[in-house]
């Protein structure tokens, strides 16, 4: 992909110490944006990414809970008094837990896959919306799943969770396409990480998406080319 200009814009990744949050950051810090970096871990972030430590285009926002509105809303004031704006949310934290049929699905796995996977962007979008419509534009693009698309046996809280993503970005943009705003989600299908590797050891892994390639997806919702595009789940599959 042609690298897009974002010297003037301030990127707010979330889960950034992750596989694709790690993608989704190098990606944008080579087209010169301004990277807050927010993660639920204290100490992956300045290890993960040296050469940003000591920066004035980037920082550091560790211990950040996606779920708790507080935690979330602290990171957010800390971005906003360092930079004075927000132009991009790109949210990937997200998890996976599955395997079991419903009625021997624990509610604990079912609360753990909506307050990982909805709630945390419910509580993501609430905190930057704010600002983004205080400066007329902001762009807000989630991490939903392939899984969204249709239920599938023993996967039922997973499925339903990442359904829920698709549903948030369809009525917010709704709610904010006349106000300078675009909310978009990605639909990963597989994806190439060194865990599903270890996972799936005889898995076709030449099929699967790699983070850079949903990266590259992020990138261009953000852009001025994605400009027109809002309400939207866009597929990044891979060959799987």
């Amino acid at each position: 992909m042609t690298p897009t200009d974002f010297t003037k814009q301030v990127i707010l990744v979330s889960g950034a110490s992750g596989n694709l949050g790690a993608a989704v950051a190098r990606a944008f810090a080579a087209s010169g944006a301004h990277l807050v970096l927010a993660d639920r871990a204290a100490d992956k972030l300045p290890g993960l990414f040296p050469e940003f430590a000591g920066s004035d285009r980037h920082m550091f926002c560790g211990m950040v809970d996606a779920t708790d509105p507080v935690s979330v809303q602290f990171e957010v004031d800390k971005a906003l008094e360092r930079f004075g704006r927000i132009d991009v949310l790109a949210n990937t934290v997200g998890g996976y837990r599955a395997g079991t049929p419903t009625h021997e699905t624990s509610l604990e796995t079912w609360d753990f896959m909506f307050n990982l996977n909805a709630r945390s962007a419910f509580v993501m979008s609430r905190a930057v919306v704010p600002p983004m419509l205080a400066q007329g534009s902001g762009r807000i693009i989630h991490t939903a799943a392939r899984a969204a698309l249709a239920g599938t046996a023993n996967h039922s809280a997973y499925n339903a969770s990442k359904s829920v993503v698709m549903r948030l970005v369809e009525s917010m943009s709704a709610e904010y396409k006349h106000r300078g705003l675009t909310v978009n989600c990605v639909l990963p299908g597989t994806i190439d990480t060194p865990q599903n590797r270890a996972d799936t050891p005889d898995a076709d892994t030449t099929r699967w998406v790699t983070p850079e390639a949903i990266a590259d997806v992020f990138v261009f919702l953000a852009s001025d080319a994605g400009s027109a595009i809002t309400g939207a789940a866009v597929p990044v599959y891979g060959r799987s």
